[in-house]
């Protein structure tokens, strides 16, 4: 398995097979997605590209440091789940986060992701809410050291 940068259009695929993204263009580009500072990663396992992530400089209000990046779109195929693909991207994601001068990580999470996110030191901040379409998240959050 290698972690690498990948471009945009290649989250598309992963991003409509795993998180049920409707197949029209506007609904799995992201807010951000194509703005500067933002950066994809892919994980590949024999050249194929099986779990993605995306990180946004994007400042949540609810934490009071300046920079701070934004996960959103981490999915991997069904067939390559636990693995420790999504582990793998963000062992990868925080030192390009930090060399850019941020050390905050947050993401809106699945209720059911929680307590991966909690075994890679993302902590929960506020309540449950719901997302159109999607169901149940809460805000979580991680310092980079």
């Amino acid at each position: 398995m290698i972690v690498k940068r990948i471009h945009l259009k290649d989250t598309y695929g992963i991003r409509k097979k795993v998180l049920g993204i409707e197949n029209v263009e506007s609904s799995y580009l992201f807010e951000g997605d194509t703005e500067s500072g933002t950066f994809h990663l892919g994980a590949f396992i024999e050249n194929n590209l099986v779990s993605v992530a995306s990180f946004y400089f994007n400042r949540n209000s609810k934490f009071n440091i300046d920079n701070q990046y934004q996960l959103q779109g981490m999915a991997t195929l069904e067939d390559f789940r636990k693995q420790g693909l999504s582990r793998e991207l963000l062992n990868v994601a925080f030192p390009i986060i930090k060399q850019n001068f941020c050390n905050l990580v947050w993401c809106n999470a699945r209720i059911e992701a929680a307590p991966f996110y909690q075994k890679l030191g993302f902590e929960i901040s506020g309540d449950e809410f719901d997302v159109e379409n999607i169901g149940k998240h809460i805000l979580m959050y991680r310092e980079i050291n």
